[in-house]
């Protein structure tokens, strides 16, 4: 890599570090549980980028999965904590007992 890169990788890293310090900090104490969520999945793509700039400094393009891996977790846990949210119940039985 030439020496630019370098110095672009190392400050987005320093950069990422420090968002995911803030973004734990809200996750156990932030004012709602809504906040918490948000803040969940902000660190989830926080932890994606960071893994991106891993895989951009190793030269490798192994690390593409787990980022998509860790993209779709993110997704669907924020998805059921919302729902969750919403109505009590992540999964709905809208079927009627009537029989």
């Amino acid at each position: 890599m030439t020496t630019f890169l370098n110095i672009v990788v190392i400050i987005s890293t320093i950069m990422f570090a420090l968002s995911l310090i803030g973004l734990v900090y809200r996750i156990i104490v932030g004012p709602s549980l809504h906040d918490k969520i948000v803040a969940l999945d902000a660190f989830g793509i926080m932890l994606m980028g960071i893994i991106a700039l891993t895989a951009i400094t190793l030269g490798s393009i192994y690390f593409i999965p787990i980022i998509l891996l860790i993209g779709i977790l993110a997704f669907l846990s924020t998805i059921a904590f919302s729902k969750y949210l919403e109505r009590n119940v992540i999964i709905d039985d809208d079927r009627d007992n009537d029989e």
